[in-house]
């Protein structure tokens, strides 16, 4: 499919080496034996070929880490979550350490755990990197959200599970495109995604992670969250009172954390969100934060398209 095929080729364009190269210099964490070469965002790693004891340091990591059927040793948590993915069940978690949160990695815990591969993001961990890689073998992608399916492929090809991630990822991309067609003209229906934040309320675009699996479906937006002329299209922030601007046919509203939850909970009570046509329609949903917004991954991306289905597919 051509999504699929731009995401592999810009995985390519990073330089996924994936040669196996028999005996190498040993790595710290990972002793010696067969690896591979992967070409990053911060340079080349060599890798174990199959790695047995991985630590994840980014949401996405672990959503792709669960999907490819790898438990990791040790997670970072998101911050105001506090928690890991919980879409995939509390047995998929059983056992997993905790190592700090992500732009805070708790460096002696990664230790302890002897990991014999580290993923991370250069996005939020850059600083902590020369650090990491003297523990392990650590792999960073460039960017978030955006680029989630070119992590996805990169982080499979870490992970020894190449060809696993990209067939798991033209599967959801085939989905969306079934479910979007089902739905007749899905371009005309105007989705709205909105997540509250503990200082600010976020409207997400076009380049946003759940922004894309929407896009992904043929379905539409509107036209203030295409965010047209606009450089960075992941998101913009609105204020309260210009709450209106969150309107669609259908709106999906998320919150970040108990503080954000509380906000959430003050402006939806309030007379301006409730005069939202998708409001008066009985079209505004809560969904998961999790999901929506901090997965990044292709599990959470299935589960914005069983909401969607759950939401519109009537």
């Amino acid at each position: 499919m051509r999504r699929l095929a731009v995401a592999l080729t810009a995985a390519l364009a990073l330089g996924v080496g994936l040669t196996a190269c028999g005996e190498s210099d040993p790595v710290a964490g990972t002793g010696t034996g067969e690896t591979r070469e992967i070409t990053h965002a911060m340079g080349t790693t060599k890798v174990p070929v199959e790695p047995k004891r991985v630590v994840v340091l980014d949401t996405d990591k672990i959503d792709t880490a669960l999907s490819l059927g790898v438990t990791p040793v040790g997670a970072a948590t998101a911050g105001e979550a506090k928690s890991w993915p919980t879409y995939f069940g509390a047995d998929k978690l059983a056992g997993i350490t905790e190592v700090g949160v992500l732009t805070e990695p708790d460096l002696e815990a990664i230790n302890a755990l002897n990991p014999d591969l580290i993923l991370g993001s250069k996005f939020r961990q850059e600083k902590f990197y020369d650090e990491l890689a003297k523990i392990a073998p650590t792999v960073f992608t460039e960017k978030v959200g955006v680029t989630w399916k070119e992590n996805f492929l990169l982080d499979g090809a870490a992970l020894g599970k190449e060809q696993q991630a990209k067939d798991l990822l033209a599967e959801y991309e085939k989905r969306a495109e079934d479910f979007g067609a089902k739905l007749g003209d899905a371009s005309a229906r105007k989705v709205s995604i909105v997540r509250f934040m503990p200082t600010e309320i976020r409207l997400y675009g076009p380049d946003s992670f759940s922004g894309i699996v929407v896009g992904d479906t043929g379905l539409g937006r509107p036209e203030r969250q295409m965010l047209a002329g606009k450089e960075d299209k992941r998101m913009d922030r609105v204020s309260p009172e210009r709450i209106a601007e969150a309107d669609g046919d259908v709106v999906f509203v998320t919150a970040y954390g108990e503080k954000a939850a509380a906000e959430q909970a003050k402006v939806t009570g309030g007379t301006l969100w409730k005069g939202l046509s998708a409001v008066k329609a009985g079209k505004a949903h809560v969904v998961s934060d999790e999901i929506w917004m901090t997965g990044i991954g292709v599990g959470a991306a299935n589960k914005i398209l069983d909401d969607l289905e759950k939401y519109l597919a009537a």
